[in-house]
């Protein structure tokens, strides 16, 4: 045991976390025992990735074994070895695979809110705290092509990190905004079918990840955070349709951030808890909890101060009663991280009825230039000569071509309404959403034509398209992906061709994006190369000439 772990080891024995957790529960010590270990490492299959039966089958080889209780429409893996330990080249393909979208790299107990939302397809979703977006691209895994996830990022420097996650995983479905989630737009008017707010807590079910929790953690951090997560609910709530479905998560083992939010929420009224059993069945879990003390920052019972009432357990039997149907996740009995959710639905509300005057000036509410916008004629119409057609749903943003889902131009096309539903704009624009990224990237742009197709969107594109595709044989591909200049006899249908983009489809469906010139360049990232070189059991070494 190295210095800084023996530390670690000695700040936990003597943490006010421990203290507290021994107030929360019995067997503070048996908890103890398994909150200190680093964590396995566990990630998630992508179901839309055409290799991924290749991935599951890798995984297996390698040692990973699949987590039972993971029951989204693909597939959750634990691997033999602690969280960032992979060696040579698991460690390799590994990254590979997650920055070509094929894998996401996720805490296991980070996996369980997006279950428990359980979205489908053509559902329109609200991500309110996305950032770093695995369980965005785990909503997306769930709708398919067809909704809509709109994520949401307050913090500038966490949206770039949520915009690099959603352009590795590249679904169409995705619609990144930026916005403070307290004061998030009620767009679409009607309500999201289902909302997930996993909120900013104090982390103190995340020992095993971030060892030092067991030395900054306090009480009164919690306390803090209560108002913001309270207020993040409460207008998750309100732009949730009628008999729509939020949850509400931590990875914060504190009643103060967990069951004491929820309780003031269903006081309200406009919601009730889902008993969460059948949505996470198998998953090690306990009710939430119907009483709790307050403590003082020594872990002790706190007798001195006088809270705010909504901090304590509330004596309303009609709300006490619904919280244990929210769900706890303990570290020693889960093998992993600690967790709380709480899956509510909305209460259906009558129908106030009032007159919707429409909003006469759209000046106001242009949209900026740096916004996704629609392509528009002449864009079309280069598409068309180049692809052959155009794919429904292309937007443009500075040098990209980018396509969604129908659910996305939806959004873009439907009225919304201002000023509490008083005013009504006409549809055609993003405002109020400050939109940052959406779909999917097909083509990249040059001095404002079409330069090249994407290589990621090119097996979608291929059902859409007919124009920069090629059919080769597969030798030609292996050469290509081995640095080897294909041979003139296996290319020269491609040879023909003017020089340009083009997307290379051998026998087998996989495509690549070249660059035809005076040789031939693949245009893919070299995580690409590699995971192709394994799948296809490709030297590493260009094989000689013949």
């Amino acid at each position: 045991m190295d210095s800084r772990e023996s530390d670690w080891r000695e700040e936990a024995e003597n943490s006010i976390l421990l203290k507290a957790v021994s107030h929360w529960r019995e067997g503070s010590e048996k908890w103890f025992q398994g909150s200190y270990d680093r964590l396995p490492e566990t990630l998630r299959v992508n179901p839309m990735s055409e290799e991924k039966d290749w991935v599951e089958s890798w995984l297996s080889g390698v040692g990973a074994n699949r987590i039972p209780w993971f029951s989204g429409p693909g597939s959750a893996w634990e691997m033999p070895f602690e969280r960032g330990s992979a060696k040579e080249e698991v460690k390799i393909l590994m990254a590979a695979l997650h920055e070509t979208g094929r894998i996401t790299r996720q805490e296991a107990v980070s996996m369980l809110p997006v279950l428990a939302l359980d979205p489908t397809p053509g559902q329109i979703v609200l991500d309110l705290c996305a950032s770093p977006g695995s369980k965005t691209t785990q909503i997306c895994e769930h709708l398919g092509d067809s909704g809509a996830v709109i994520a949401n990022e307050v913090i500038s420097s966490r949206v770039n990190t949520l915009v690099t996650n959603v352009h590795r995983h590249a679904s169409k479905t995705v619609l990144v905004v930026h916005h403070d989630g307290r004061h998030i737009p009620k767009v679409p008017g009607s309500g999201f079918d289902r909302v997930l707010v996993d909120v900013p807590c104090t982390g103190s079910g995340t020992t095993r990840k971030n060892p030092d929790v067991w030395r900054k953690w306090r009480p009164s951090s919690g306390r803090s955070l209560h108002s913001l997560q309270y207020d993040l609910l409460s207008r998750a709530i309100a732009v949730t349709r009628p008999g729509g479905r939020v949850v509400y998560s931590t990875c914060s083992l504190d009643p103060i951030e967990n069951e004491a939010v929820v309780s003031r929420v269903v006081a309200s009224g406009k919601v009730r808890v889902i008993p969460c059993g059948n949505l996470l069945s198998g998953v090690p879990s306990r009710p939430g909890m119907t009483n709790w003390p307050l403590l003082n920052d020594r872990g002790e019972l706190d007798l001195e101060s006088k809270p705010e009432d909504y901090l304590l357990p509330t004596k309303d039997k009609a709300v006490s009663s619904q919280l244990n149907d929210c769900l706890r996740v303990w570290n020693d009995e889960i093998g992993g991280g600690g967790f709380f959710l709480a899956v509510l639905e909305r209460v259906q509300e009558e129908e106030l009825g009032r007159e919707i005057i429409p909003f006469p000036s759209q000046k106001t509410f242009d949209d900026s230039e740096s916004f996704p916008q629609p392509i528009d004629e002449k864009r079309e119409t280069e598409l068309r000569e180049i692809w052959g057609s155009v794919p429904s749903n292309m937007w443009s943003r500075g040098k990209s071509l980018l396509w969604s889902s129908d659910e996305i131009r939806k959004i873009w096309d439907d009225d919304r309404t201002r000023k509490n539903g008083r005013e009504l704009i006409p549809g055609g624009r993003w405002r109020p959403l400050k939109v940052i990224h959406l779909g999917l990237i097909a083509a990249r742009l040059r001095k404002g034509s079409l330069d090249r197709t994407v290589s990621r969107a090119a097996r979608r594109l291929r059902g859409e398209i007919s124009g920069p595709f090629v059919n080769v044989d597969e030798i030609v591909i292996d050469d290509i992906l081995q640095g080897k200049e294909p041979h003139r006899t296996d290319i020269e249908s491609l040879v023909e061709t003017d020089r340009g983009s083009r997307i290379l489809v051998g026998p087998s469906g996989y495509c690549l994006a070249v660059w035809v010139g005076s040789r031939v360049t693949p245009m893919v990232s070299q995580s690409e190369i590699f995971v192709m070189r394994s799948m296809r059991d490709l030297p590493f070494v260009p094989r000689e000439e013949e």
